[in-house]
């Protein structure tokens, strides 16, 4: 199980769980559900009192082929939702891939910077998660949306995902970002093919991007690779909306994988079933034979104290 700890936000001592905000018209699974800022804070609330550790909030879309929105525009999405969620204690990352609305973000009191392209988008972000000392998700990303999946060839995806998400921490860390800040995404949908199966073997082989030590976060809520697993006899595949059992699958998987932290749409179900995987964990027997008392929460006990 996952023991990693990324300063500024929560540590329970299991694989966290992040719950999606899209302040957004065009997004894949909900677009304009919570397009409306007070719609939106209500959401992030909402997903805070069904068991999310962290609220993911983005004002652009990033589904396949979809078109870039002003950064003006961007920032009217995001900032009153941000600062509103800051203002009740909310544990907030800013889904962006632009410099300026990071830290507009953070000034604002977003924690966590998840930018789906990890640095590539806009040169300047990597300086300014430096300079704002916050941790930075860095996802593996080949292109924009418009044209992302015409570049989902590889030799060997695991490999290769690996080795240009570690190009990209060399190069934050070039710009002055804190390695303990670094937290990788393997950008399961960017860029990976359905039909070459690329998203099954990086989450088969998750340990490869565990291991390198930086901790993980894993976005596999209602993706298209789990509506065309799931599609009907005559191909039509699984409406988005319909995939959140097998997103709860993919997220009990990640979290016994060691995934620092799963992104999700719907809150509770993977709250349990990370909680599930955090309990048979410390139940696991250790090389010594023993196993971890565990409490109600699925948290391990260590000397009688919760960790």
């Amino acid at each position: 199980m996952t023991n990693a700890v990324v300063p500024g936000l929560p540590a329970p001592g299991r694989c966290l769980v992040m719950g999606v905000v899209n302040v957004t018209p065009d997004s894949f699974s909900d677009g304009g559900a919570w397009f409306d800022p007070e719609k939106a804070i209500r959401h992030g609330l909402d997903l805070v009192a069904e068991g999310a550790d962290i609220v993911d909030v983005g004002g652009e879309s990033t589904r396949p082929g979809a078109q870039r929105v002003s950064e003006d525009e961007e920032l009217r999405r995001v900032v009153p939702v941000i600062e509103a969620l800051n203002a009740e204690n909310v544990p907030v990352s800013i889904d962006t891939m632009r410099a300026e609305v990071a830290e507009a973000a953070v000034r604002v009191g977003a924690r966590l910077v998840n930018d789906v392209s990890g640095g590539l988008a806009d040169p300047d972000m990597a300086r300014v998660v430096a300079a704002a000392d916050v941790p930075y998700v860095v996802m593996h990303w080949r292109g924009h949306s418009h044209d992302m999946q015409t570049r989902a060839v590889y030799a060997d995806v695991v490999r290769e995902v690996r080795d240009e998400l570690l190009q990209r921490v060399d190069a934050v860390l070039q710009e002055g970002v804190d390695p303990s800040m670094i937290v990788l995404d393997p950008g399961l949908g960017f860029a990976k093919s359905p039909k070459a199966g690329h998203n099954w073997t990086l989450l088969a082989r998750l340990d490869a991007l565990t291991a390198t030590g930086y901790p993980v976060l894993v976005g596999a809520s209602r993706k298209s690779f789990l509506t065309k697993l799931l599609a009907d006899p005559d191909g039509t595949p699984r409406a988005f909306a319909e995939c959140d059992d097998a997103t709860v699958a993919t997220t009990a998987l990640a979290a016994a994988a060691g995934a620092w932290c799963v992104r999700v749409h719907r809150v509770r179900p993977n709250a349990d079933a990370v909680r599930v995987a955090a309990a048979v964990g410390a139940a696991r027997p250790s090389d010594d034979g023993t196993s971890e008392p565990v409490a109600a929460d699925g948290r391990a006990q260590q000397g009688g104290h919760r960790v």
